[in-house]
């Protein structure tokens, strides 16, 4: 999730925790977006009656959006073409991105093409033929590559790397490899050693005569392998068929570890294993499960499903004073957990589970703005467009655990839920010891919870993990 509100697939993220630079909804580009603001244009007419042709009008879109959102103080745009080479999706692309570099001079773009040299067990060699074959349908569709990125489990022969630079049209140095690491935060690192910035300089004309620092990606590989101690996390979850679904929290531990140069053993153990007959499981039998973790998370989602198991996991974890973090659902869920159990509502509930509920402490909240004004909606309503998506503004509470964390009155966080914690019950909940220490700007929508009778217990309703770089 994006600051302004975009949905993306992973890789933004990964461009973010490696550049230091935000992302925006402009930076992701779908063949549905392209077809669909040509069709658009088409309607009203901006192209005068002509034939709508994928050569010039969706290719030209794509060059737009090449360049949209492009600021004064921006020096580079990198742009990923997905797909292999061949595939009939990406065709439009390419053909785009050669006219585009057509009008803009090869001197002001590079080519970079990322290529597979597999190897075969059987002959013990890594195999160039593919890599041609791909380079050659490239050169048929009028591109040739500045620069081969070779991925390869091991190291290329100098053979193969002369085979390579002869056949696919590029210098030997140019033939960069692109191995497996221990860690994907070497991944700079390795590419230095083999040169490939210098060659980047080189194509653009700029200096490379100067030897960058890498202290700091040294310092974090450094970290990643060799920590100073393990602590164990157990996460309870519910989409542990699909483990990129916690792509960003796993590697938000991983960047916690490098802060503090600890390896984070994470656990992840399946929410409804924690219930037993769509009720949750006593804490004498949840013990079994997560006795001996130093923390436990409970992450976002939606459904009822393994719910009962999750808040059987905030109440144990509150009640053996274990360190307890609960995002979006999780917080949530915390909320839930200390109605039912200590401030005396025993159906307490969220409308997205039991919409007929009466005491539906979590409800559907829309047509909000910036500042959280908002309205309660009957969860059986439309949900259209009721998703809270990007970067809101989140007001601390001096003297709480949230503000020793963050050390300022007032952050910025990622949200991508459409139920809140209803402000009515604050009172309430506060006396049964939980605490509210973040609210939207209005003060009508809790951002952030914890518990002062507890080491370290917090929720918040953003996602954090959408923030963490390395």
């Amino acid at each position: 999730v994006t600051d302004d509100g975009a949905e993306t697939d992973l890789d933004l993220g990964h461009y973010e925790r490696f550049t230091g630079v935000p992302t925006h909804a402009s930076d992701a580009v779908t063949t549905g977006q392209i077809y669909s603001q040509v069709i658009a244009k088409e309607r009203r007419g901006d192209y005068l009656g002509a034939t709508v042709q994928v050569v010039p009008h969706i290719t030209n879109m794509i060059q737009e959006h090449l360049t949209l959102d492009i600021g004064e103080d921006v020096d580079f745009v990198i742009c990923e073409i997905g797909g292999t080479i061949g595939d009939i999706e990406s065709l439009p692309y390419i053909e785009a991105v050669r006219q585009f570099i057509h009008k803009v001079g090869r001197e002001k773009a590079m080519l970079i093409h990322l290529t597979l040299v597999p190897y075969i067990p059987s002959a013990d060699e890594l195999k160039t033929k593919p890599t041609q074959h791909s380079v050659k349908q490239l050169q048929q569709l009028g591109i040739q590559p500045d620069l081969l990125l070779c991925r390869s489990d091991r190291p290329l022969p100098e053979e193969a790397r002369h085979k390579l630079a002869l056949f696919c049209n590029v210098r030997p140095e140019r033939v960069i490899e692109a191995i497996d690491v221990d860690t994907i935060y070497r991944v700079p690192l390795a590419y230095h050693e083999r040169g490939m910035d210098r060659e980047v300089l080189k194509h653009f004309g700029l200096d490379y005569s100067i030897e960058p620092d890498l202290s700091l990606w040294q310092d974090i590989v450094d970290r990643v392998l060799h920590p100073i101690q393990e602590v164990e996390i157990a996460i309870i979850a519910k989409y542990l068929t699909l483990r990129d679904a916690y792509k960003s929290l796993a590697e938000a531990f991983v960047h916690a570890g490098i802060y503090h140069r600890v390896h984070p053993k994470i656990t992840w153990i399946n929410a409804e294993d924690l219930e037993h007959n769509g009720k949750p499981k006593s804490v004498e039998e949840v013990d079994k499960y997560l006795q001996g973790y130093q923390g436990i998370l409970i992450p976002g989602g939606y459904g009822k499903r393994g719910i009962e198991g999750k808040i059987a996991a905030i109440r144990y974890a509150r009640e053996k004073q274990i360190p307890f973090m609960g995002i979006c659902l999780g917080m949530q869920l915390a909320v839930i957990e200390a109605a039912r159990y200590l401030a005396g509502l025993e159906k307490a509930n969220s409308s997205e589970f039991c919409p007929s509920q009466e005491d539906s402490i979590v409800g559907l909240m829309t047509q909000w703005d910036k500042d959280g004004e908002i309205q309660q909606r009957d969860a059986k309503s439309d949900m259209g467009g009721t998703m809270r998506l990007g970067s809101y503004d989140c007001h601390l509470i001096q003297d709480s655990l949230a503000y020793h964390i963050y050390q300022q009155p007032v952050i910025q966080e990622r949200h991508r839920h459409r139920y809140e914690v209803n402000i009515h019950y604050r009172d309430l909940l506060e006396k049964a010891g939980l605490k509210i220490s973040g609210l939207s700007p209005s003060g009508k929508l809790p951002t952030m919870v914890e518990r002062p009778d507890h080491p370290w217990f917090l929720g918040m309703q953003f996602h954090p993990e959408l923030k963490s770089y390395p």
